[in-house]
């Protein structure tokens, strides 16, 4: 017995060690004392670095951030939950460093899946390097999209779940398809989930189709019992950010807007989910999806240049052009001539030979899933073309539940990322491992011959039928004008890229040719014995590492990384503006960074050290939003600053290179104050006008639906009002005054969770000069609390917890009952 579990265990552990070895090399630099140099990471550090704090002397995080966008919930940035489970990614990672852990994940991951499907453990090893080393990921990985590769790790995971639920393995199913929902989805990428249930929704239809023609209504509802509890569960543990973010999603942009702007001029609306313009930016770009088999078809990233070898030089240089020039000119294009912000961070490859079977499983693999595959792949490259497929896009975007909570559209490529290696695995397996498998392939293979030659036809047309013009060509002719270029070289110019676009294209379809000669000779070695099929799997594997890790390397190298010293004093160190304005020890005011990228994952250095108006996240607050778009973008900005108190601008140096400058600003208003008067607006679009042409230090700006219950202030010239305990969840200030008194408060307006209370008694507060609180105060002493407790985290924390615990019984009782009844089935046999 022991000898027959070792002999099936042993091409397991050889395909661990396989993904494990693969792994480390290609991560080599991160076993050196090295981190990876992620610009979002670094960034995220910095925006997360005084909740850290605020957690090394509290003992938790804060539920309030107050150092990014002058305030939002921190569970937006940093966030712990209670749960009964282990940390799943460093358990199935193996405790590995970043990013080694990704790549290994990744192929356990499929590799689970692989056998879900019933196939050879050297098939497995295939498919699983195949999609952990698909070119996106290090793209991403070098990016720091941590959730996001999470997520892509583990989708396969929750596949095999299906698979095995939909042949009738009903505990495995239960366990994998639990677990596969949980580490999906605590990886806490929305969109990369949204997309994989597109792909789970096609299958599923797939195996209906089969369940329904064989009237199998009992496993119909098997099926789906399973699969709904596991993945509710699953859902269940992630009730915290679920619920939190869904709360704020209502207030930010993602949640529609009811104002317009543009520049100086702003108009009403009423929209709902993200703006079109902004959700379809990052479309993919009309062919660029040939970049799965056509790596450098599109000049690779916007990162690589032409050199002095290019036809631009030779064309300037015969035009009379001077030499140096004409080199000058040509390594300052790029040879990325695809949509400018679509795949110019890098190609979506995601290997030739993989497409190549992917092919084949399309034409051998006897199964609707194949049809189902097919499908959802030719709808994510639909999805992905956004606003070059505007008409369709749209149509998804203002009917598909939730569609219009997502932007950057060529994102949906991820689909294909799975489907590819899926229909490569299914075809690798059925050409090498059916029964009869060499004589069937005598009399398929003129079958893989009509499919590789149609392959090869199609991209061949395409090869004389498309222009190479690119959408940068306008730009690259405006800027070549304004260094004063003529007509004359600027079509020379634009002429000679098009010929390079074409050689790059033409180049690549040889590659494409070539490895199908490399394909066809592996099929032939085998179908004449010469090669058994473990070993032409073998071979094709390694060759499809080979070139995916070379493709690889130009997005994720030695040259990503950094000492860890390095990248932590980056993050740590202040400058001597930082301590100029730490020497300050008034208990409120706000710092605005106008010297870097604002607003960007550059825009960190501030909310490092000090209460920031400025930082990065990709759903800001609606109203924020709005004040930046209107104020800080362009226009007077002075009214704006002193409502959010800024007491420090920080400048860009007035000469090139120069060091950035501390400017005071003695006019910010403070952390609180009373007005003169209200000024009620009718709606958004006039209260946002109204604030920056208005004394605010005097004046309120409320919104008519805002005054109910408002009176007038009767304005005490002795009141005062002062902030007396700043915590990030909970301000208190103390009143005074004859006669009752309207104060503002320079806090964020965010209506889910925060709660205002008057000598300890609740009371309410209203929306202010477009982005703050303001509160009607009475005459007298009094003590105004506002404490940060929103319901959606004592709620998410308790459903999480619960959830946890489902997510181990799933787990661990369908192992159990899969190792169960497989034993009582082997003592029955």
């Amino acid at each position: 017995m022991k000898n027959e579990l070792l002999k099936k265990a042993v091409p397991h552990i050889i395909a661990i060690v396989i993904f494990l070895i693969i792994s480390l090399i290609f991560c080599k630099p991160a076993l050196e004392g090295n981190e990876l140099n992620q610009h979002d990471i670094v960034g995220w550090k910095g925006m997360a670095q005084s909740a850290f704090d605020y957690k090394a002397q509290h003992g938790h995080f804060p539920l309030w951030n107050t150092h990014v966008f002058s305030g939002m919930p921190n569970y937006l940035i940093a966030m712990e939950g209670r749960s009964i489970l282990p940390d799943l990614n460093k358990v199935l990672g193996l405790g590995l460093p970043q990013p080694v852990n990704f790549f290994f994940l990744s192929c356990i991951c499929f590799y689970i899946l692989c056998l879900s499907l019933r196939l050879r453990p050297v098939v497995g090893i295939f498919g699983a390097l195949a999609y952990a080393f698909a070119t996106y990921n290090p793209i991403i990985i070098a990016a720091g999209h941590v959730t996001k590769m999470f997520a892509i790790a583990y989708m396969p995971m929750l596949f095999a779940g299906l698979i095995l639920t939909y042949t009738k393995r009903y505990w495995l199913g239960l366990a994998v398809t639990t677990l596969g929902a949980y580490l999906l989805l605590i990886a806490n990428h929305p969109q990369i989930t949204y997309y994989f249930f597109i792909i789970a929704g096609f299958v599923t239809l797939a195996y209906l189709f089969v369940w329904i023609k064989g009237k199998e209504w009992k496993h119909i509802g098997m099926a789906a019992g399973i699969t709904v509890i596991a993945v509710l569960a699953g859902l269940l543990t992630t009730a915290l950010s679920v619920l939190t973010t869904s709360e704020y999603t209502k207030a930010t942009m993602r949640g529609g807007k009811n104002v317009e702007i543009n520049g100086t001029e702003v108009k009403q609306v009423e929209t709902k989910g993200l703006d079109t313009a902004y959700a379809f930016d990052y479309s993919l770009g009309k062919g660029e999806a040939l970049t799965v088999i056509m790596p450098n078809s599109f000049g690779g990233s916007a990162r690589n240049f032409y050199d002095e070898n290019s036809k631009v030089v030779s064309k300037l240089v015969d035009k009379g052009v001077p030499e140096n020039t004409a080199a000058q000119i040509s390594s300052s294009i790029t040879k990325f001539w695809g949509h400018p912000r679509s795949t110019a961070g890098g190609p979506l490859y995601a290997g030739v030979v993989v497409c190549l079977f992917a092919l084949l499983g399309l034409v051998l693999y006897k199964h609707p899933l194949r049809w189902a595959l097919l499908a959802v792949s030719i709808i994510g490259v639909m999805m992905a073309l956004g606003s070059n497929l505007v008409g369709f896009n749209l149509f998804l975007f203002e009917n598909l539940p939730l569609y219009n909570k997502f932007r950057a559209p060529s994102i949906t490529m991820v689909i294909l990322q799975l489907t590819i290696p899926v229909l490569a695995v299914l075809g690798l397996h059925t050409l090498f491992f059916r029964d009869n498998a060499r004589e069937l392939l005598k009399t398929d293979f003129r079958k893989i011959l009509y499919a590789f030659g149609g392959l090869f036809v199609f991209l061949s047309l395409l090869y004389m039928m498309i222009n190479y013009g690119s959408p940068i060509d306008a730009g690259l002719s405006a800027n070549l004008q304004q260094m004063g270029a003529d007509n004359e070289i600027i079509r020379i110019i634009i002429s000679a890229l098009k010929e390079e676009r074409k050689s790059m294209f033409g180049g690549q379809l040889l590659r494409t040719l070539g490895f199908m000669a490399l394909v066809l000779a592996a099929i032939w070695a085998y179908m004449k014995n010469i090669l058994s099929p473990v070993i032409a799997v073998g071979i094709l594997a390694a060759v499809t590492l080979i070139d995916q890790v070379i493709v690889d390397k130009a997005f994720l190298s030695e040259e990503n990384y950094r000492p860890k010293d390095e990248m932590a004093a980056e993050i740590s160190t202040k400058n001597a503006i930082d301590d100029q304005i730490l020497a300050d020890k008034d208990p409120h005011f706000r710092v605005y960074d106008a010297s870097n990228v604002r607003f960007s994952a550059e825009d960190y250095h501030a909310s490092t050290f000090h209460r920031s108006i400025g930082g990065y996240h990709p759903a800001k607050l609606r109203i924020y939003q709005d004040i930046i778009e209107r104020y800080l973008s362009g226009g007077d900005p002075s009214q704006v600053l002193n409502m959010l108190n800024v007491k420090y601008v920080i400048i860009p140096g007035q000469q090139q290179n120069a060091p950035p400058t501390l400017v005071p600003n003695s006019q910010a208003y403070g952390p609180a104050w009373f007005v003169k008067t209200l000024k009620v607006v009718k709606d958004a679009a006039e209260e946002i006008q109204t604030i920056g042409i208005t004394n605010l230090r005097d004046t309120a700006i409320l919104q008519q639906a805002m005054t109910k219950g408002i009176t007038p202030p009767q304005y005490d010239s002795a009141a005062t009002l002062t902030l007396t305990k700043y915590d990030n969840d909970a301000i208190e200030y103390s009143s005074n005054a004859a006669t009752p008194q309207f104060a503002v408060f320079s806090e964020i307006y965010y209506p889910f969770g925060w709660n205002a209370y008057l000598d300890g008694k609740k009371v309410d507060y209203v929306k202010t000069d477009y982005a703050l609180r303001g509160m009607q105060v009475p005459a007298g002493k009094h003590t105004i609390r506002f404490v940060f407790e929103p319901t959606a985290v004592s709620k998410g924390r308790t459903l999480s917890f619960i959830g946890s615990f489902l997510v181990a019984i799933f787990v661990l009782g369908g192992l159990f009952m899969h190792w169960r009844s497989t034993n009582q089935k082997k003592q029955t046999a």
